[in-house]
């Protein structure tokens, strides 16, 4: 063979190596659903806190490597502000919001320290918006014990609690809502399933709802915890409208009892008894733009298979014609 004929068998081949590896066999855009509504999926890192606080790089990494680009905190996970910022940096992640305690703990945030301290804290990490985990649990109905999980702490003392326990949070709520906005963050109020135990004709959620101001706090819709609470996520979104910005995307399985004592069956989105058909096209429509997969413990596999599938069954989901009101 001479050179020339070489030559043309090399570019040949190059060509079809090119054809058969190159842009043409890269994996396919995603075209569900939130892919045609331009939405990232976000992370809620507390799915995996543990291993934040060990090895923020590593989890991080991790994380991105699953294809989850926009993170939620759930406080500082036990690092630096100057360390988290430079961590998500080297791993490609933007954090984009955060949940911040009603009180700071040691290395932790909380809503009642030096708010426009915080808030330069929180542009440092880039986020723009803040929520309250869990409402602040009023002193008269005691603290949690040694050795005592949250859960049974909220077990033992949430049926203690009053509307004007909920009014006081709701005062809260805007206090502090107002002062984040004059720094530039949006503020909101994330659910557990104590907001929807019985108060007479209403209940907690209710009461933040009707008594915080709109323009100062908006809502984060953990739809996992709201179905264990015994309400519906739809009708819930389809009733306030555009007070839910945010969501976590959470499943449970049908075995979780109605309870007001942070108890569910957990479950990968998809994988268990929330309505997505329904869920996902209420939330759109109502305005929600921020989602966050989140899983609570006992995981049935390794936490990052299970947000691993969560994040496929996403990426993967679309609407069906007539299932809803609008259609992907």
């Amino acid at each position: 063979m001479d050179r020339r004929a070489w030559i043309q068998g090399a570019l040949g081949s190059f060509a079809a190596l090119r054809a058969g590896f190159g842009p043409a066999a890269q994996p396919a855009p995603a075209t569900g659903w939130f892919a045609q509504q331009h939405m990232p999926i976000g992370l809620q890192l507390y799915s995996v806190d543990e291993d934040a606080r060990r090895d923020l790089d590593g989890t991080l990494a991790r994380v991105a490597q699953i294809g989850f680009r926009t993170v939620e905190l759930a406080g500082y996970h036990g690092h630096p502000v100057a360390t988290l910022r430079a961590a998500a940096a080297r791993n490609g992640i933007k954090f984009t919001s955060i949940h911040v305690s009603a009180t700071a703990q040691p290395g932790e945030p909380g809503l009642d320290q030096d708010l426009p301290r915080l808030a330069a804290d929180l542009h440092e990490l880039g986020v723009t918006d803040v929520a309250l985990p869990m409402l602040p649990f009023p002193e008269r109905l005691g603290r949690q014990r040694q050795g005592e999980s949250l859960g049974s702490y909220v077990a033992r003392v949430g049926k203690g609690l009053t509307r004007a326990d909920w009014q006081r949070v709701a005062e809260l709520l805007n206090d502090r809502g107002g002062r984040l906005r004059a720094q530039g963050l949006r503020f909101s109020y994330h659910n557990h399933n104590p907001e929807f135990a019985p108060l007479g004709d209403s209940n907690g959620l209710e009461i933040l709802l009707a008594e915080t101001s709109p323009d100062d706090v908006v809502f984060e819709l953990d739809v996992g915890w709201a179905a264990a609470g015994g309400a519906d996520p739809v009708a819930l979104l389809q009733q306030y409208g555009r007070r839910f910005q945010l969501m976590h995307l959470k499943d449970i399985l049908a075995s979780t009892r109605t309870n007001y004592a942070l108890q569910q069956d957990p479950a990968a989105v998809g994988d268990g008894s929330i309505d997505w058909q329904h869920l996902l096209p209420a939330a759109y429509a109502a305005g929600v733009r921020k989602y966050y997969v989140e899983q609570e413990p006992p995981f049935a596999t390794d936490r990052y298979t299970a947000i691993e599938r969560s994040l496929r069954y996403l990426r993967a989901f679309d609407v069906h014609a007539g299932s809803s009101g609008i259609t992907a």
